[in-house]
């Protein structure tokens, strides 16, 4: 099979051709043997009538029709049967004429003949059926034959119009090869002075390059973000690490090395706990890979959120409290959702006080769907910092160690892959409420 467009728009527009010169040719080739053929009947007719008031055929015109190489036959009788004329023998051909044209078969051969009477004379001219096919043949071929030479420029000129015609799709490839990976220009779509207009049937095609090209962009401009983002959150971590490490080996008795190890855990601790929200928002971010939808329980993946950060609840003295349906059906991703969930409640214990309440209600909706609302009795975040509550690495205070600033943007993340809804509000414990809605 063709798989080159040129190659299957070439092999098109010849068999086209090919068949239409066909076409043209069978009908001029029939049109041209009917119309041959009325001319000889013509020609026989004409020659009958023109000797039909003769009343004998003069020695010079006798002469004249009575050449061999005239393909007609000329006989005349008078009204009692005799021979007045004949141009030549022809023993094959019968004695007596048949009025108007005839078909008769004579000396194993077909004759086209004409026959008129007159009051005393009846007139037959005949001519052989091979002889007029012959001649119409030759007329035929002759008017088809400019078709056969005109066919193969008429191919050459498809080609070069093909080529023509697929010329701005050869120049947007060349473009598009000749970029390096860092070009995500947009690719024109009209004159710009270097690019000619493209056809109308590549502007969609270049406008959806443009699109993806945009999404790429983006896509990259996040990367970047991120990265940098990270290895600047990952610097702060690393170097009280560092320090750490140097106050262990500094130490001079038990007391300070015991200090220096409990501080160093700490570091550890928060280190893997920020790598850990790092891969978990990389996971759930737009450019990754689709997750894998299928039918669950909300309130089972809340209460198996809710068992996961019993220990920090109970290290703080707070209060888990799970409100929920005996099921709550959804469809989405386990493990997203459940990230998303643990994500809501690590936030709650870490910035509620010690010994405070987080309530988790899981609910099901009328028009279908589910909502998920976290409440907790920290201080919140004001209505004017709503806004940016879902950044990367956004704290309420810069300064705190607690958190990751990741927590909320994960939370935006696979609740947009969800389709979901994320609304910060007051709570009626007097802090935070986070309402996530998702749709049927």
């Amino acid at each position: 099979m063709i798989r080159s467009l040129r190659g299957r728009l070439l092999l098109a527009l010849l068999a086209t051709l090919v068949l239409a010169a066909a076409l043209m040719g069978g009908i001029t080739y029939r049109s041209v043997l009917s119309e041959t053929e009325a001319l000889f009947d013509y020609q026989l007719r004409q020659m009958a009538l023109s000797l039909r008031d003769q009343g004998e055929v003069a020695p010079g015109d006798a002469g004249a029709l009575a050449d061999e190489q005239l393909d007609f036959v000329i006989q005349i009788w008078r009204m009692d049967g005799r021979v007045v004329y004949a141009s030549r023998p022809h023993p094959e051909l019968p004695a007596r004429a048949q009025l108007g044209f005839a078909d008769i078969q004579a000396g194993g051969q077909t004759w086209r003949t004409f026959g008129v009477a007159t009051p005393l004379r009846v007139i037959q001219v005949a001519q052989p059926r091979a002889v007029r096919r012959t001649l119409a043949a030759d007329a035929a071929l002759r008017s088809v034959a400019p078709l056969a030479v005109l066919a193969p420029l008429l191919a050459l000129a498809v080609g070069w119009l093909a080529a023509l015609t697929l010329a701005p799709l050869r120049r947007l490839a060349a473009e598009l090869r000749g970029r390096d990976a860092q070009s995500l220009a947009p690719l024109p779509e009209g004159p710009d002075g270097a690019h000619a207009r493209l056809p109308d049937e590549l502007v969609p095609l270049v406008q959806s390059l443009n699109g993806l090209l945009w999404r790429l962009g983006q896509a990259l401009d996040a990367q970047r973000a991120f990265v940098a983002d990270a290895a600047h959150e990952l610097r702060s971590p690393l170097t009280a690490l560092k320090l750490q490490l140097q106050l262990l080996q500094r130490a001079r008795d038990d007391a300070s090395r015991d200090a220096a190890v409990a501080g160093l855990s700490d570091g550890v601790a928060r280190s893997a706990w920020l790598v850990e929200q790092l891969l978990a928002l990389a996971r759930s971010e737009p450019g990754a890979p689709a997750l894998a939808m299928a039918p669950l329980d909300l309130a089972e993946v809340a209460r198996e959120a809710l068992a996961a950060a019993t220990p920090l609840a109970v290290a703080r003295g707070c209060t888990l409290d799970l409100q929920a349906e005996a099921r709550v059906p959804l469809q989405g991703n386990a493990a997203a959702l459940s990230a998303l969930v643990r994500n809501l409640v690590d936030n709650a214990l870490r910035h509620g006080p010690a010994g405070g309440e987080v309530r988790v209600q899981v609910v099901p909706l009328a028009e279908g769907g589910a909502q998920l609302r976290v409440d907790d009795a920290g201080p919140g975040i004001p209505p004017e910092q709503r806004a940016v509550a879902f950044d990367r690495f956004w704290r309420r205070d810069p300064g705190a160690t607690e958190g990751s600033g990741l927590g909320l943007a994960i939370v935006k993340s696979v609740a947009d892959r969800h389709g979901a809804q994320v609304a910060l509000g007051d709570s009626p414990l007097g802090g935070l409420r986070v309402t996530v809605t998702f749709p049927p």
